[in-house]
């Protein structure tokens, strides 16, 4: 099936992703963040496993929007999700709205039955454009953030749970725990492969600040975090207990542990995404942590 190619205003060619373009896609993504929100907040490592998500074929579920200088200006890509970013330098031009009809053109070339996509609430172009184009919401996502101007003090466990660090070899048990976990609300199971590269594989993976808790021997919950280069703070990709040891202040105790962590490597804040499916955002606020600011996940049906 021949690739499709976006119509763009005069000036712009495009051209499919590659691997290599991993750097100067970060860099364009962090001047967008940085254009919404005041700072960057993604790493590199986190454009490559979407790169190496099972389906997606770069020559045909990705593309790159270039100036007349050979300057990155816009990307894309979809494969069920989607994401579309221009650079501030080079906005209302019309390079969004034609990307975004990429998107869509694509997704029902590839008989694809409904696609999201996640913007800021603060971009109020791209909530606008999205509403245009027939877009509904479908969650609510925030960014928390938790200050550590002192070190954070750790509860004591639950009797029976202890706790340690991440260590070699703990990937395939945290990979199922956290697939079981997630069950109620992700659209899908992930594979190892996949999961792993957005994780306990990925460059800024942080082993020594990701706390794992223990019942006996086996495994009951997990905070993965990840130190991602130029933010001054901690983040924590994903914070999964098992079912059966809800509600016993297991996830409390491990945020704990991965703040104090964070907090003696010298940072002063850490931060994590969730959305409203989980049902985690009174947990965290509990703890401690406070909303930096919302995005909003948008869904539209193909009929497909």
């Amino acid at each position: 099936m021949p690739s499709l190619v976006p119509s763009l205003p005069p000036g712009y060619r495009s051209r499919p992703s590659t691997t290599d373009d991993v750097p100067a896609i970060h860099a364009l993504v962090t001047a967008c963040e940085r254009e919404v929100h005041g700072q960057g907040q993604s790493d590199a490592g986190a454009i490559a496993a979407v790169f190496a998500r099972p389906g997606l074929v770069l020559e045909s579920d990705t593309v790159l929007v270039l100036d007349a200088a050979g300057h990155l200006a816009a990307r894309a890509w979809v494969d069920r999700r989607s994401e579309v970013d221009v650079h501030p330098e080079h906005r209302g031009r019309g390079l969004g709205a034609a990307l975004l009809g990429w998107t869509l053109a694509r997704a029902r070339q590839a008989g694809t039955a409904r696609i999201v996509q996640t913007v800021p609430d603060a971009d109020a172009g791209a909530v606008a454009l999205l509403h245009a184009h027939g877009y509904e919401p479908l969650v609510t996502a925030w960014l928390l953030e938790f200050a550590m101007p002192t070190e954070p003090a750790v509860p004591e466990p639950p009797a029976g749970i202890t706790v340690r660090p991440f260590r070699a070899g703990d990937g395939p048990a945290t990979h199922v725990l956290v697939q079981d976990a997630f069950d109620e609300w992700q659209e899908r199971r992930q594979s190892y492969e996949e999961w792993a590269a957005h994780t306990v594989e990925r460059p800024t993976f942080a082993p020594q600040q990701s706390a794992l808790a223990f019942a006996g021997d086996h495994l009951v919950g997990a905070a993965l975090a990840l130190n991602v280069p130029g933010t001054n703070e901690g983040y924590l990709e994903e914070v999964a207990v098992r079912r059966d040891h809800r509600n016993r202040g297991i996830a409390r105790l491990l945020l704990r542990h991965t703040f104090r962590a964070f907090h003696r490597t010298g940072l002063c804040s850490c931060t994590l995404w969730t959305h409203s499916d989980t049902g985690a955002l009174d947990l965290y606020l509990r703890v401690g942590m406070t909303v930096r600011h919302s995005s909003t996940v948008f869904r539209k049906d193909l009929g497909a």
